[in-house]
């Protein structure tokens, strides 16, 4: 059995690291550890702080003029999870 690293959120799995190669649906098993890694959650905020802080200093989005319509364009373009593209 191999392992791979992610966070569940609700009923979202987040990948941490690669993801297992697959197609269509597999069955997994899931185990909670039996300690929260709190390290990790309390230095996710600051890190992501961090990183917004150094794209606002970079004005990555800065050729954005309506971030709204930015929006709705990237999610007219990905395909929807359980759904036909």
């Amino acid at each position: 059995m191999r392992t791979y690293k992610a966070i569940l959120r609700d009923n979202q799995i987040e990948w941490l690291e690669h993801p297992p190669e697959t197609s269509g649906a597999v069955q997994v098993y899931i185990a909670f550890p039996e300690e929260q890694d709190s390290e990790f959650s309390s230095n996710r905020g600051k890190s992501m702080a961090e990183v917004l802080e150094e794209l606002a200093r970079r004005d990555t989005f800065a050729a954005i003029s309506d971030p709204v319509a930015w929006q709705r364009e990237l999610r007219a373009e990905r395909a929807l999870p359980g759904r036909e593209a």
